[in-house]
């Protein structure tokens, strides 16, 4: 497979209520390395995989909702406990749900699997990978 990947960062406050986050439990901020990884089976005529910029921009407004957001604030994570391997799958939904309406053009047909990873840190990450 073929594969490219673009990055971005996100800003986010959030809680986690739950024990098992310790003192995560309080409010607290992250700011979250982004990577989205496009794989296809081929390349178009030009030679590529997804067009890099496309795909940049793409991530890039997929992200802009939740940076410098309160999580615990947005309705649709009312109730969710928001780790960072949940934040992977919603990033997920919402790039498949844009290439699927045709965000990255015609090659995005073309896009078999897709791959989100969030770094919290430098020694920890979570991703979400799946078919399309």
């Amino acid at each position: 497979m073929f594969a490219v990947e673009v990055r971005d960062h996100m800003m986010i406050a959030h809680s986690l209520p739950r024990p098992v986050f310790g003192a995560a439990q309080g409010m607290h901020g992250a700011t979250f390395v982004v990577d989205a990884a496009f794989f296809t089976e081929d390349l178009d005529a030009d030679g590529l995989a997804v067009d890099i910029g496309l795909a940049s921009t793409l991530l890039k407004a997929v992200l802009e909702p939740l940076n410098y957001q309160n999580l615990d604030a947005i309705e649709g994570f009312r109730g969710k406990v928001t780790t960072t391997e949940f934040l992977a799958k919603h990033l997920f939904d919402r790039l498949a749900e844009e290439i699927a309406a045709g965000a990255l053009g015609e090659g995005g047909a073309r896009i078999r699997r897709l791959k989100v990873s969030l770094e919290e840190s430098h020694v920890a990450r979570a991703w979400y990978e799946g078919a399309l």
